[in-house]
């Protein structure tokens, strides 16, 4: 796997190989000498931008907009359903004085 590390999980576990957090107190302050081998672990250490940092709070936001609208589709189905009981409540009734009506005329 060619992925590089992060500040969280660096690529590598060796310090030598890391690029230092701070400069050393032993250097000297806009030194022009650069050290070779910790380039590419500071570079590795980079890829944790401000998108990447953002990432976790807009899945969240993702996660509760799912979430918002299959509550809302519950609600129209549980709406729904309620709609059609009571429909069918109101054709029993229909029928029930329908018949009543029918017998009162026969009599």
């Amino acid at each position: 796997m060619n992925t590089a590390g992060t500040i969280d999980r660096p690529l590598t576990q060796d310090p030598k190989k890391q690029a230092p957090m701070k400069p050393f107190p032993s250097e000297p302050a806009g030194s022009a000498i650069e050290d070779i081998t910790t380039t590419g672990a500071y570079d590795s250490r980079q890829n944790r931008t401000r998108e990447m940092q953002l990432i976790p709070e807009a899945l969240a936001r993702a996660h509760m907009h799912d979430r918002l609208h299959e509550a809302e589709r519950e609600r129209r189905a549980l709406r729904l359903a309620t709609a059609r009981r009571m429909q069918r409540r109101a054709e029993r009734a229909s029928m029930r004085a329908r018949r009543a009506l029918a017998m009162a005329v026969m009599q």
